[in-house]
Parts: C-alpha cells; structure tokens; sequence
C-alpha cells in the first residue's frame, strides 16, 4: 500500500512516499480503506521525538491518529461492523508506527464509530481527535448551564469543538482568539476576547467576578488562569502537565468509537459543525503538516484517493 512514512525522528521533510505491506487484521480488528486523513499537532511533535520518553516508536512510522474511509475486512468477533461500511476512528495505538497517512489502517473496533450518511468525508475525518478531546475536557469539568467557561485558543481545532459543545450544554463561553476570528466565536454563541498581554484584565472585563471553568487548549497560559477562576472553579489543559501542580488536570484523550459516533451525530444533526482549512494529496503531507504549524484556520486533511 501507499504510504507516507519515516524512519528516524525529524522536521515533515522526513517524510518519504513509501509501499508498505498492508496492516494485518487481526481479532477485534478493523481494516479501513482510508479515504482522509487528518493532520494534528501531535503528527509532528511525535515526528520530532518530542513525546519519545512517553510512547514506544517502531520505524519506520506512518503517522497519523484520525481517519475517515471505509471498512475493508474485520477480524474475528467484530459483528458491530461489516465491509462497506462508512467509518471514522480517533486510531492512536499504545505505540507509535501504524498510523493513518495511508491507504489501509487496522484500528480496534472500539475505536472506530459509525458516519451518518449526512457527515461528509472531510468533517468526518476533522472530528476525531479534536472533538474526542474536548468533550473529555467538558466532561471532566463537569460543565453545566450554571458554569461560566473560558476557553483559551477557542478557535483552534480543540476549541472550536468545546466552544460549541459547552454552549449545547448551557454554559456562558468566553473564549480567547485573534481578531480575525472573533465573528466566528460570536456566530457560536461565545463571547470573543483578544489573547496576549492584558488578557486577565479583559476577560474580568466580561466576567467581573471571574469564571467557573477553564480549558487550555494552547499551553502558557497558567498564569492567566489561576488570575480568573473564582475560588472552587476547576481548570484543565490539553497543553501544560504542570497544571496538576495548581489542581488542574491534564487531559490526554483516550480513543472512544462510541463517544465519537455521539459527536458525529451531532454533525449530522447540524448542532456541531468541523470547519476544514485545506485538503492536500498525500504526496503532499510534509507540506500539510506546515500549513499546520504555521496555525491553519481549520483542519488540514490528506486525501488519500487522490
């Protein structure tokens, strides 16, 4: 099979188009027929060997976490799903090499969920990750509509789904952005802050007496945080593990094909929306995992029937 692939720690030019043998199928397993992929933050700090003293790496790696395609074959004891099927996966392994910038994927059935017809194959492939991790942020929290939540880097991919989700639920939403994005926020139901110096004295400008839960989506933000939650407020970060230290949590999200098919629902319903930024080939994946790091306004996809 085609596949995008490294094999030693480096920046996207790593990356070389490879023909690898297509992943077994094993018991409890499902073989997808990828058809997008997504590109995250953690494809590349992975890359980098960033995150190496945390998971096993076997080279070479293909990276990648979420996927959008369709079933190919099952394993044995799988009868949840059958081959033809439109199926999407938050796929993340407990070691890093398989992954998803490629043609085939294995991935546990308990991590793939079933796509609504109405959820096209880009929104499908953008949620994964992204709105795993932020309903894992709200759930943790515990946000209800009594809450007022401040959500740092609301417009990013993470955010963008919390932000949505925490207004379902009832809560007032502040979140941070740069201008150019704060219309977006509003069309949301979130009020929109600017980011940077001075942050603390604008968010208390909205919310004088503070707020009752925080989500980090960015990281260097502590700070500003411990400044604006009311006593007894909760906080977490998807970002800074040193939250742990203020009484925060650290979230790092668990893959979940129930949960995810919720959310894909949502999708399909019109109450959540994935915005996507660009969709490049999957030759191309080097210059995607850029665009993603110089910050994209949506998510970066890899086509893979192109």
């Amino acid at each position: 099979m085609r596949a995008m692939a490294y094999e030693q720690y480096g920046d996207p030019h790593t990356l070389q188009l490879m023909d690898l043998p297509t992943p077994k199928v094993g018991p409890g397993e499902v073989l997808i027929r990828a058809e997008r992929a997504a590109v995250n933050p953690v494809d590349w700090k992975l890359m980098s060997g960033a995150l190496d003293p945390m998971m096993n790496t076997y080279f070479p790696v293909i990276p990648g976490w979420d996927v959008y395609g369709v079933v190919d074959d099952v394993g044995p004891d799988v009868p949840e799903f059958s081959a033809g099927d439109r199926v999407a996966s938050y796929a993340r392994k407990d070691f890093v090499q398989g992954g998803t910038y490629a043609e085939y994927v294995s991935v546990p059935a308990a991590s793939v969920a079933h796509v609504p017809d109405e959820v096209s194959a880009d929104a499908a492939a953008g949620l994964p990750l992204a709105g795993l991790t932020a309903l894992r942020c709200l759930q943790t929290l515990s946000v209800t509509e009594k809450d007022i939540v401040l959500i740092h880097a609301a417009s990013g991919a993470v955010g963008r789904v919390a932000s949505q989700l925490a207004r379902e639920l009832g809560a007032r939403v502040i979140g941070t952005a740069s201008e150019v994005n704060h219309q977006r926020l509003r069309d949301w139901g979130v009020e929109p802050v600017s980011y940077g110096e001075g942050l603390t004295g604008r968010v208390r400008e909205v919310a004088p007496d503070g707020v009752t839960a925080v989500v980090d989506c960015v990281g260097g933000v502590l700070e500003q945080t411990l400044e604006v939650l009311t006593g007894g407020g909760r906080h977490v970060s998807i970002a800074d593990p040193t939250v742990l230290e203020h009484q925060g949590r650290w979230v790092w999200v668990r893959p979940d094909g129930t949960r995810l098919e919720s959310l894909l629902e949502r999708v399909a319903e019109g109450r959540l929306s994935v915005d996507v930024d660009s969709v490049y080939p999957l030759e191309r994946a080097a210059e995607a995992m850029q665009h993603n790091q110089r910050g994209a306004r949506g998510k970066v996809l890899l086509d893979l029937t192109a």
